[in-house]
């Protein structure tokens, strides 16, 4: 193979790969950070028939996932952590 043509094929597998280097660093990254559960679980329950067993649960949550999902209700799948966790009974724990 000629030289211009493994430079092409090496820079377009580079450009190929570089937004999922991108993405694991910026996981490996936001873990690191912990996020403010208490205000986070404010947000998500305010709207809460029973906001203090929601923030309980939410706060439970968010230490364990490190994330809370945007809005009220909802967006589960933006936090797969937090949509996966469950009551001992099968039910989804978080809010």
């Amino acid at each position: 193979m000629a030289p211009s043509r493994v430079f092409l094929l090496c820079l377009f597998f580079s450009l190929l790969a570089s937004p999922l280097v991108m993405a694991v660093e910026m996981q490996i990254g936001s873990s690191a950070m912990k996020i403010d559960c208490g205000s986070a679980c404010n947000g998500r329950c305010k709207l809460s028939s029973r906001p203090n067993l929601c923030k309980r649960a939410c706060g439970t949550c968010c230490s364990r996932c490190n994330c809370v999902p945007p809005g009220t209700a909802g967006n589960k799948e933006v936090c797969p952590c937090y949509a996966r966790l469950t009551t001992r009974g099968g039910v989804p724990k978080c809010p």
